[in-house]
Formats: C-alpha cells, sequence, structure tokens
C-alpha cells in the first residue's frame, strides 16, 4: 500500500459564479481500519481562503501548523490578506523545500481575492507543483472515482446552492466506491459576503 493512501482521505474543490466549494470526507483510519470519523482534512487560512490536506495524517496536521505559520507572517510583515494566488506559491515552496524527504500529501487550495473576489482553485504535488485550473480539482484515494463524477455533473457558472449540490453529490458518490475513505463529508460554499459549512451524513461502512 502506497503511503499517500496508509490514512485515506479525499479533498476536492469546485469553481461556481462569483463562489467557490471545497469539501472532504471525514474519515481517518489506518489501512482498513477506521479510527474516527471526524477528522477534518480542509483548514481556515483566512476569512476566504481554505486549504484541503488529504495524505498522511501526521504531515496534513504539520503542513496546517506550518502555513498558517507563514500566513500569519505574511500577515504581520505586509499588513494584508494573502491572496489565494500567493498563497499557492507559499504551499508550493514549503514543500518543494522538502522535496527530497517529501510531505505526503497532495494539497488542493480554494478561496476568493481579498479585494476582487476573483475566485480561485488549485492542487498540488507533494512536492509542489502547481495545477490551477477554472473548474475542479481533486485529491485523494478516491481522484479516478471524483474525476468521472465531476467530468458528469459540473457545469459552468454554477451558483451557491447548485454548487454545493454538484460538490456533494461529486464527492458522495465517489467515496462510496472507495474502501479507505468516506464515513461523512464537510462541505465549504466560500462566497464575497459568506462561508457556509455543512456537514453531510454518508454511508457508515
Amino acid at each position: 500500500m502506497s503511503i499517500m493512501s496508509y490514512n485515506g482521505g479525499d479533498v476536492i474543490a469546485m469553481m461556481g459564479k462569483n463562489c467557490v466549494a471545497i469539501a472532504c470526507d471525514r474519515r481517518f483510519g489506518i489501512q482498513a481500519q477506521t479510527v474516527s470519523t471526524d477528522f477534518d482534512k480542509i483548514f481556515e487560512m483566512g476569512p476566504k481562503l481554505f486549504v484541503g490536506l488529504p495524505g498522511l495524517a501526521t504531515d496534513t496536521q504539520t503542513v496546517a501548523q506550518r502555513l498558517k505559520f507563514r500566513l500569519n507572517l505574511y500577515t504581520l510583515r505586509e499588513n494584508r490578506a494573502m491572496k489565494p494566488k500567493t498563497f499557492m506559491s507559499v504551499v508550493s515552496n514549503l514543500l518543494y523545500e522538502k522535496r527530497f524527504g517529501p510531505y505526503f500529501i497532495e494539497p488542493v487550495v480554494a478561496g476568493l481575492d481579498p479585494k476582487t473576489n476573483e475566485p480561485f482553485i488549485c492542487s498540488l504535488d507533494l512536492i509542489g507543483c502547481p495545477m490551477v485550473t477554472d473548474d475542479f480539482v481533486v485529491s485523494g484515494t478516491a481522484s479516478e472515482q471524483m474525476y468521472g463524477m465531476c467530468e458528469s455533473l459540473w457545469q459552468p457558472d454554477l451558483g451557491p446552492d447548485d454548487l454545493f449540490e454538484t460538490i456533494s453529490q461529486a464527492l458522495m458518490n465517489a467515496v462510496d466506491r472507495d474502501a479507505v475513505s468516506g464515513w461523512s463529508a464537510k462541505d465549504y460554499v466560500i462566497e464575497a459576503d459568506k462561508v457556509t459549512i455543512k456537514t453531510l451524513k454518508a454511508r457508515m461502512d
């Protein structure tokens, strides 16, 4: 078994019209054994900026803390909120520094620009190579299943409610086909004036 799938887990992000959504499953396991069902892989880095860190659970927590540290330093030095694209570079730098003994995570960044509210999503591999898209990004053990669901369900210019429904269906149906992820899910829909967080019930088997 790959070290990337040792603890299981998935993160997905989608772009809508003036909004973005990011969602994750909440299973924390050790290979086939489920240890807990409330392990969140998405972390708030700013009022409209979130990062999902699927992969090895120890590295998920380590990288989340290191990113928050670098974000706080930037905010103190620059006296302004960090743009999602800038945050992507921070994540990329952090991962590439450790390229010879990497953190075993594949991050997903989703957010809105602090000034223009322009939506932004991207994913990175474990040594920090970014992929910026304008539709959806997936990461984790069920990434192939999520790609299939996203290709089928996603449409351009979805509103916040439709985006929530689309990302939820894509994630829930994908993790049902994956033994090491699922158990429940958490969705974040990020708009210019608010962030809506919903916890979804899923199959418990």
